[in-house]
């Protein structure tokens, strides 16, 4: 890919907001996408809230990257406003484990839409892998759609991934 560093390692981004579209996308980059000794970069983006003030000083770059070792506690993951999900982190482990996997985790606070094409851009992402909420034409008109708004803004390929 054109993105890969010079060593071949590509960075394959990997949109979780904990839905059920977000975790088959999740299994689908394990099972079609990523490779022995590829980055896992997990990016989440919070809405704003309550929580806001407490991370004014990432608000525009968002968390620092999180390792896996620490992106597990739940504790930590409490501290940035994330609730920890075992069944995503069990198909993180796994995957990091057979094929030898750097995982990172990112957050953002904002409009999920534009943080996850900051994101790529900022990461250097050579591809992102996201699932699909299936909204309705209506709802996507009234909503807008963050899956069509990074297909058209991302600086990557992006891979959608139906939910059924």
């Amino acid at each position: 890919m054109a993105g890969a560093g010079a060593d071949g390692e590509r960075r394959i981004g990997v949109a979780m907001d904990y839905s059920d579209s977000a975790k088959k996308a999740l299994e689908w980059a394990v099972d079609n996408l990523l490779r022995h000794g590829d980055t896992l970069v997990v990016v989440h983006v919070l809405h704003h809230g309550g929580e806001e003030a407490k991370h004014t000083l990432w608000a525009k770059s968002g968390s620092p990257l999180i390792p896996l070792s620490e992106f597990r506690e739940p504790e930590v993951m409490k501290n940035y406003g994330v609730k920890a999900d075992a069944e995503v982190l069990d198909m993180i482990d796994t995957a990091a484990r057979q094929k030898q996997l750097k995982v990172v985790a990112k957050l953002y606070w904002g409009d999920a839409r534009e943080k996850l094409c900051d994101g790529v851009e900022e990461l250097k992402i050579d591809s992102l892998v996201m699932g699909s909420r299936g909204l309705g034409p209506i709802q996507r008109i009234l909503m807008g759609s963050v899956t069509n708004y990074v297909l058209s803004h991302a600086p990557c390929p992006v891979t959608v991934v139906k939910g059924k």
